[in-house]
This record gives C-alpha cells, sequence and structure tokens, in this order.
C-alpha cells in the first residue's frame, strides 16, 4: 500500500491501523501531564515529548515553541523525513496531539494528521498496544529541513491587534468558568478572567465521547462564535488546546489561523494586560 498523506488533519483508527507498519510512516505519542510516560502506547510510536524537550525548556512560560532549527533536529532524531507521513495522538484522548499537529506546521510540515480520539479510541476499536519500554528508536535519522510559518503563531503584540481588530476574533478554549474568572487557574500566579473581546469556545464543545465532531457542525460553532470574521486567533491556558481549536478550525474550513503561543500563562500574569470577568449567572 502506497502511504499517501491524509486527505484530512484527522485520521481514524482504523486508518491508521491499516497503515500501522509503513516504513515512511511516523506515529507520534504527544501526550502530557498524568498521561505522559503512560504504560503502553500504539506499537512503533515515538515520544513527541511536549512537557520536555519539544517546548522551549528556557523560557519561564510552559509549551512554548522552541528554536525551529533545534525543533528540526528534534524532528530529525525521531526519523523524520520530509516525505513521511505524520500521525499525532495522545493518551487523553484529543487533548495535546493538536499541539504536536500545529507545531509541525509551524516548522513547515503539512503531511501530518491527528489520531481522532486518540489512544481511548484505538484501544475501544480493539486495536493492540505495546509496552512504552519497547524501544522505537529509528535505525537512522530523518532528513527534514525546516520551512518556518512564523504567520500561525501570535504574541502579545499580535493578539493585542487582533482584539480591536473587526476582521479577526480572538477564541480562548479554557472552559466557561475559567474564562469567566469564577475559578481559581490552575498555575499560580495568574490573575482570574479573561482577554477583553475574547469570545470564549471550550475545546471540548468541538468534542462528542472524545472525537471531533463533524466538519459542519465544528463550521456552526466557529460561526457563532466569531460571526463573520475570518481571521482566528486562538488561545487556552499554555497553548495547547488552542490547538485543538485550531484542529477544529481547519477541519471546518477556515484557513487564516494563529495560535497564541504565551496564552493566559502570559496574558494572565499581573501586567497591564486587561482583564476582565464574567458573571456565568447572565453569560
Amino acid at each position: 500500500m502506497d502511504l499517501q498523506p491524509p486527505g484530512s488533519s484527522l485520521v481514524t483508527p482504523d486508518w491508521l491501523a491499516e497503515r500501522l507498519h509503513h516504513p515512511d510512516l511516523v506515529v507520534l505519542d504527544a501526550s502530557v501531564g498524568a498521561h505522559r510516560g503512560a504504560a503502553e502506547r500504539i506499537p512503533g510510536a515515538r515520544v513527541f515529548d511536549i512537557d520536555g524537550t519539544m517546548s522551549d525548556t528556557t523560557s519561564p512560560l510552559p509549551h512554548t515553541m522552541p528554536d525551529l532549527n533545534a525543533f528540526a533536529r528534534s524532528l530529525r532524531a525521531l526519523g523524520l523525513h520530509d516525505h513521511s507521513v505524520v500521525v499525532a495522538y495522545d493518551a487523553a484522548g484529543l487533548y495535546s496531539s493538536a499541539r504536536a499537529w500545529w507545531m509541525l506546521r509551524v516548522a513547515g510540515f503539512d503531511r501530518a494528521a491527528v489520531l481522532d480520539g486518540g489512544l481511548p479510541a484505538w484501544k475501544a476499536g480493539g486495536l493492540g498496544c505495546e509496552p512504552a519500554s519497547a524501544s522505537t528508536v529509528p535505525t537512522a535519522a530523518g532528513d527534514f529541513i525546516a520551512k518556518p510559518r512564523p504567520e500561525l503563531l501570535a504574541d502579545s503584540v499580535t493578539v493585542t491587534a487582533a482584539l480591536s481588530d473587526g476582521a479577526s476574533a480572538v477564541l480562548d478554549a479554557r472552559s466557561r468558568e475559567r474564562y469567566a474568572g469564577q475559578v481559581t487557574e490552575p498555575r499560580p500566579g495568574l490573575r482570574r478572567g479573561h482577554m477583553p473581546g475574547a469570545v470564549n469556545l471550550p475545546f471540548t464543545d468541538l468534542q462528542v465521547d472524545g472525537r471531533m465532531r463533524a466538519s459542519d457542525e465544528l463550521h456552526a460553532l466557529f460561526s457563532a462564535a466569531a460571526g463573520p470574521r475570518e481571521r482566528l486567533v486562538f488561545s487556552c491556558g499554555s497553548g495547547v488546546t488552542a490547538c485543538v481549536l485550531a484542529l477544529g478550525a481547519d477541519l471546518a474550513g477556515y484557513h487564516d489561523l494563529a495560535v497564541y503561543d504565551g496564552s493566559w500563562s502570559e496574558w494572565g500574569l499581573p501586567s497591564d494586560f486587561p482583564v476582565e470577568t464574567t458573571d456565568l449567572a447572565i453569560s
């Protein structure tokens, strides 16, 4: 079977299972947090460590994009070639795998997709796993060369401009309670609330039972949140679940997309960045 790039940014467990042993396929385990280092994984999966080397470890902010030259070296060490096809998944379902997919896009690699439903969907389909202790070190380094797309990442200056730009929408992927400022942020020292003008679209709203909604349903959600605005900028706690919104928008047919890399981990710090809260009872 010839391995062609997926026709979508999302693939099913069956699609992956049929191609799992193709030499040009690279499967990446992009699990984070409590799911990082799970006891089992999809056979042959290589670790894409967002909590470690796949983020900028010199930054005071979590999960920020590393230097692209260093990132490309890390990808080559995982065996990534320019002609490879990548499927990213995570053990939570569909949580952090979209971050790996988006980071690859920032580096100019488009032959990548996310596994719909992640490891839980894989296992629910009766598909086998292997112990995480099994070696998946590639026999040779890949030849991938980064082709940077810096416009796919937004900084605080870009976000500030987007908040007052009638052609742009800033969408916040955090829970409604965090967006409203009704609960304490999980990262110490951050203020409660949201950016004035940002619209809340929790990343969980894009999923049903851990899988992404159909493209027409996704388009309806984004249309309701953004109105006629076509330029979409996504934020969350640390730039991870914002990428789930980026994935959903891509599946819904939007094209002018960016992820705020610092997200609330930067904006929510004590600073002059404006913050407001919302009464959930009347929102």
